[in-house]
């Protein structure tokens, strides 16, 4: 799921530096969406593990 953030972060900048607008604008909301997505995956996946530890 990182990997899928990196890779629309990558497409946003360089779309961003050869001007499209609309693209970029997509790729970034993408990018922002799959970084929340891997956040509150790995949140659960930590509180998980800890559980099962007690």
């Amino acid at each position: 799921m990182l990997w899928y953030t990196w890779v629309f972060l990558v497409i946003a900048l360089i779309a961003a530096v050869l001007g499209f607008g609309g693209v970029y604008a997509a790729a970034a909301t993408i990018a922002k969406i799959c970084f929340v997505i891997f956040l509150v995956m790995f949140l659960v996946s930590l509180l998980a593990g800890r559980r099962s530890a007690l």
